[in-house]
């Protein structure tokens, strides 16, 4: 049906006094448009020249959103990759907030593209309704007759730029609920080379502003002189030694003792000067342990009942293993991991005329930072902002409930008289020395067979820090005592064990621990995969049957996870043995809702050096959005969790960190790896995470083709006290 006369000459007039189409959610999250942004928190923004823009609501660290989200809006639209923009979304948890983790708006958990992509794919297609309802009212035709192709409004024999109707469109009502294009409509969504990465260019030119790069007029360097052991304090210092050095400016304890921060005029005089500082420390508190004896303590952990069972009952399932035929007896050991990102922890403090301040940060979790900054410096929440940039790096470091660098950067502004931005910089020995880890955890696993080689009973025990106790996301986390993020890939395998029994045991606090890559799963997969090959090995079974057998597809995550198994046996072409002189090793897990299997291929073994040929990987991930950034995710997860457990460890020596910098916590080197290649299983689900789901299964991969090497099952990470690389 056409739109009547007079509802044209409406939107005519409208175009004349509005110039921006804003689509979005108002406070109650309901779909809404407007040409005032105050009116509403816009997903997407249409400018008067037709140049769309995208606000992303998670940040980019590397791993996608500022092109993935952008691609959603850009299918439904109708423009090309080129005709749209990006910029982060202000912080407002109220809209911007990730729907996966409630009130809260921040990036982690593979979540972006999960939560993200209807609610992004429903703002494009509004605003194209709009567009396209202006247009044919302007044009007398029928809506349903019109479409937008590359930015242009078609159809009824007529086209135009979508320019010309943004100022009409944004005097409309946004459509209650617009029609999402099908996929068979799709140009860009899971279209393979269809889409190159937004972030890309202003890296490579230079132009792409992180955190380490904001340099402000008048600013302070802060960088702080933290305890050399978990939970120390300040018992005095002397700045005396620095004070005439060039460009320093004081020195102040923080409010809560933690660390003293040092002010100066640029950051290597800030470094320089907290190195002539004498601080003396309150150790009474502190932790005294050295990694050797929470190593002990772990092990003890497991090797006792568990303070809490979280699937099955451990006595029944205890006493069919003692019964079998057969026992796989194993104790495994992972301990503490930094993070390391590429840019170290950063973020500045701006103040501005009216009281209020902006934090600008590669902000994960925009809402811990807002919080923190208005609760320090004693400001309601509307009179903080918070800015985000590129971020270089996280691994999971830049979002944790603590806020710990914001904190510091809001204690150290608070103690300025607030009239010039404070700037804190973390070194990389900072990061390493004095950052949150990966929780140190022990397993042990004893599973029983029968005569005939079936599992009876499958023992598993965990013991290790929680991440969530104690802080403000224990509510939603933590259940009857359990921090799931200690036994998830284990409690809620997709693999029909029988008899199967997981048991956890909380470990004291040894230091700070957070999310790292993958969480829970990159030591539970680990052990499962592990433990079922050496089934395979003690039962002559084929490592790839013994796992399908596992996976009868009584539900859609076996059949899926079976799905990637046959995918990457074909890739590699698992019938065949491999070539001589080498061999593989398969691994399989299912974390933020997608499924991946690995095959390691390697050469040596034995008395050889032993060398990573190959990394086979399938993913299933749902709808692959933008299969180049996908591809990339995993390959940059299995080297991060290859990189891990091939070398790296941080030790504790009477509670202070061994790990100065690279040279002893190497990264991952492009030589350890020959080649990696990635295949995307096509599918309809809806997407799921790929930022951490490549890492799991990487480190088992890895430990199967060593042992069918002929090398040393390894059991305790990293893998250097057994295994010699090439």
């Amino acid at each position: 049906m056409n739109i009547s006369t007079s509802r044209r000459g409406f939107l005519q007039g409208a175009a004349a006094t509005a110039a921006v189409l804003y689509v979005g959610a108002r406070s109650d999250g309901a779909l809404a448009a407007s040409s005032d942004s105050t009116d509403l928190n816009p997903f997407v923004r249409i400018g008067a020249d037709g140049r769309v823009t995208a606000i992303v609501k998670h940040f980019e660290m590397g791993q996608g959103p500022s092109t993935g989200l952008t691609t959603l809006i850009a299918e439904e639209l109708g423009v090309t990759m080129d005709q749209i923009d990006y910029e982060f979304a202000p912080s407002n948890p109220q809209v911007y907030n990730n729907t996966l983790f409630g009130a809260f708006q921040g990036t982690g958990g593979s979540t972006a593209m999960a939560n993200s992509y209807t609610q992004y794919r429903t703002a494009g297609a509004a605003a194209r309704e709009m567009l396209i309802e202006a247009a044919a009212a302007e044009w007398g035709v029928d809506a349903a007759e019109l479409d937008i192709v590359a930015g242009e409004i078609t159809g009824a024999g007529q086209a135009a730029p979508l320019a010309g109707f943004v100022a009409a469109a944004a005097a409309l009502e946004a459509p209650a609920e617009p029609r999402l294009r099908t996929p068979e409509e799709w140009r860009l969504i899971g279209q393979d080379g269809a889409v190159r990465r937004k972030d890309t260019p202003v890296k490579i030119n230079g132009s792409g502003v992180f955190a380490m790069d904001l340099q402000f007029d008048n600013q302070l360097v802060v960088v702080i002189a933290r305890a050399p052991r978990r939970g120390a304090t300040v018992a005095g210092f002397d700045a005396s030694d620095a004070e005439g050095m060039n460009g320093f400016v004081m020195a102040q304890t923080l409010p809560d003792a933690s660390g003293v921060a040092v002010y100066a005029e640029t950051t290597w005089a800030a470094i320089s000067a907290r190195d002539m500082l004498s601080v003396e420390w309150d150790f009474s508190a502190a932790e005294d342990r050295s990694s050797d004896q929470i190593r002990e303590e772990l092990i003890a952990g497991v090797n006792g009942p568990s303070t809490y069972e979280t699937r099955g009952d451990q006595s029944e399932t205890a006493a069919a293993v003692d019964g079998a035929a057969t026992v796989i007896d194993k104790t495994f050991y992972f301990p503490l991991l930094a993070h390391a990102p590429m840019e170290p922890l950063t973020c500045t403090i701006e103040p501005l005329d009216d009281g209020g301040v902006v934090l600008h940060d590669g902000a994960q979790f925009p809402t811990f930072g807002h919080m923190t900054l208005s609760q320090v410096l004693e400001l309601p929440m509307e009179k903080v902002q918070v800015k985000t940039v590129l971020a270089g790096g996280s691994f999971g470091r830049r979002a944790n409930p603590t806020a710990d660098y914001n904190l510091e950067c809001a204690m150290a502004f608070a103690m300025t008289d607030r009239t010039r931005p404070v700037k804190l910089v973390w070194t990389r020995e900072d990061d390493i020395r004095g950052g949150y880890y990966r929780p140190a955890f022990a397993h042990r696993v004893r599973v029983g067979l029968d005569e005939n080689g079936a599992i009876v009973g499958w023992d598993h025990r965990i013991a290790g820090q929680s991440i969530m106790k104690g802080t403000s996301m224990e509510q939603m986390a933590v259940h009857d005592g359990v921090d799931h993020s200690s036994v998830e890939g284990v409690a809620d395998t997709p693999y029909a064990v029988p008899g199967m029994a997981v048991g956890l045991t909380d470990h004291a606090k040894a230091t700070s621990v957070l999310w790292w890559r993958s969480v829970g799963h990159s030591h539970t997969a680990y052990v499962m995969e592990s433990m079922i090959d050496m089934v395979a090995q003690e039962t002559d079974a084929d490592p790839l049957a013994l796992r399908l057998s596992m996976l009868p597809g009584d539900t859609p995550a076996q059949t899926r996870m079976a799905g990637v198994l046959n995918r990457v046996a074909d890739m590699t072409g698992w019938s065949d043995a491999p070539a001589e002189g080498r061999a593989r090793g398969l691994a399989v897990h299912h974390s933020f809702g997608s499924f991946v299997a690995e095959v390691v291929e390697v050469s040596g073994g034995g008395d050889d050096p032993v060398k990573i040929e190959k990394v086979f990987a399938a993913v299933d991930c749902g709808v692959p959005v933008n299969p180049d950034v996908i591809r990339a995710q995993i390959e940059g997860g299995i080297g991060y969790g290859i990189g891990h457990v091939m070398r790296n460890r941080i030790t504790l020596t009477d509670g202070e960190v061994d790990q100065y910098n690279f040279p002893d916590y190497e990264p991952l080197r492009i030589t350890d790896i020959g080649a990696i290649e990635v295949d995307i299983i096509a599918s309809m689900e809806a997407p799921t995470g790929v930022g951490e789901p490549g890492t799991p299964p990487s480190g088992p991969a890895l430990a199967n083709a060593i042992a069918r090497a002929g090398s040393a099952r390894v059991t305790v990470l990293p893998m250097i006290d057994e295994v010699d690389f090439a």
